[in-house]
């Protein structure tokens, strides 16, 4: 790629430059060998492999020519996201559990030229002959190690296996493998190493708090009350220990989401949207948002239950402090509970609040529309209807998130309850939708 394209897909995605990791990565694609990309969590490796492969794809050619595998549906969701965003010529498509097989079958009728997907769905449409996968030249492993951990072994290597056309390949990962299994095919690659040897990120603050007896749940609730403003993530170790924090703050009355595995897909997806826009400030989950995930501007990262691991740790906690920012991890503990062993630095002891305050509500509230891009709705309709028909300020209208069969808004949340009951019986389109404040 010339730097007049580079620049045209940065310029789309509100980006003014490439990091360190992107540009050797972008340097590198162009070499015969296959390629290794070790960063950590946060570190923008979606861009590092979507960017180079825009030279790779053509336009005449017909069928899937580059085949992305992620450990996890939201992962596949967000690599769709910004490609689509980059302002390319090429299609893609994302096919995961939880999402309609039909609908994911009627897309690849007309195959993409970039197709991205959890290793066992994207293992059934090719038992089910959803597309061909011998036209597939280009094989991107995404999160490797995460998908390794989730068991995606078998299917991988079952996908690989049907793709005989292969030329490159590019893996990426948080951690560095001991060495990379023989069924991905690659091998001599050039390896992108830009994993720091230190397990606390540069611009991280490590603070405990210390539970008075043995039950940490009532000082996570005066520390959620003491914090600062700011996004804030709270991980366990376990879905029992999410359900168990969510109903004691939905009794004290802090807003906040939920995300684990237990959920249905639709579910995740919600809580992770009213997350992003501002709706909620705080998200309670498990391990699963730890990685690969499009949450920006993350200040606090609170470990409810003390990872098992170091890559643990380090996953959960580059969430913030990322890009040269700043943020906070927070260690719970319980009376007598000790530091993990991988955990070399000493935590400053954080004292909460002795005086309670909850946290402010949220500045954004989530509006529901039931229609999305199978109903041809885009960004450009729910802008005009939310800002002609219900006379709404510009600045008072957030994030807008487009789905297949729904829309997402986030409006300001002293203007929504006027914004529904203005544009509640009004069409998008001459459709009939129903709206709603997003539960």
């Amino acid at each position: 790629m010339n730097t007049t394209q580079v620049q045209e897909v940065l310029n789309n995605l509100k980006i003014t430059a490439l990091n360190d990791m992107q540009q050797a990565s972008l340097k590198e694609f162009d070499k015969p060998n296959d390629l290794v990309i070790l960063s950590p969590t946060g570190s923008g490796k979606t861009l590092a492999f979507l960017l180079p492969i825009l030279s790779w794809l053509k336009q005449d050619v017909k069928g899937v020519q580059a085949l992305i595998l992620s450990p996890s549906r939201e992962l596949s969701i967000q690599i769709e996201s910004v490609f689509k965003s980059m302002g390319t010529p090429f299609k893609i498509n994302a096919c995961y559990g939880g999402h309609p097989f039909k609908t994911e079958q009627n897309n690849l009728s007309q195959a993409p030229a970039v197709l991205v997907g959890t290793p066992g769905r994207l293992a059934d449409h090719i038992r089910r002959k959803s597309f061909d996968p011998s036209t597939v030249t280009l094989l991107i492993l995404d999160e490797f190690d995460k998908a390794l951990e989730f068991g995606f072994e078998k299917d991988m290597t079952s996908i690989i296996a049907e793709c005989p056309s292969i030329t490159k390949r590019i893996l990426t990962s948080a951690t560095k493998p001991a060495e990379i299994s023989s069924f991905t095919g690659i091998k001599n690659p050039i390896e992108l190493n830009y994993i720091s040897a230190s397990a606390t990120p540069k611009g991280l603050s490590l603070l405990s708090v210390i539970a008075d007896g043995h039950d940490k749940i009532e000082v996570l609730f005066k520390l959620l009350c003491s914090l600062s403003a700011g996004t804030a993530l709270v991980f366990c170790n376990h879905r029992d220990a999410v359900d168990r924090i969510s109903e004691l703050l939905k009794a004290k009355g802090i807003k906040h989401g939920v995300f684990h595995g237990g959920l249905e897909q639709v579910e995740r997806e919600r809580a992770l949207i009213k997350f992003r826009n501002g709706s909620h400030n705080i998200l309670v989950t498990t391990d699963l948002a730890a990685r690969g995930l499009d949450i920006p501007n993350i200040k606090h990262v609170v470990h409810y239950q003390l990872p098992l691991t170091e890559d643990a740790y380090i996953h959960r906690s580059g969430r913030t402090a990322r890009m040269n920012e700043v943020g906070t991890a927070y260690l719970v503990l319980a009376e007598g509970e000790t530091y993990p062993k991988y955990l070399k630095e000493k935590a400053t002891v954080f004292h909460v609040d002795e005086v309670l305050t909850l946290p402010a509500l949220p500045d954004w509230e989530t509006l529901y529309i039931s229609a999305g891009k199978k109903d041809k709705i885009n960004k450009v309709d729910i802008v005009g209807l939310v800002l002609q028909k219900a006379a709404l300020a510009k600045e008072d209208l957030g994030l807008i998130e487009v789905q297949d069969n729904a829309s997402y808004v986030a409006i300001k949340r002293d203007k929504i309850q006027a914004v529904l009951t203005l544009i509640r019986n009004e069409k998008i389109k001459k459709q009939k939708v129903k709206m709603d404040i997003a539960r």
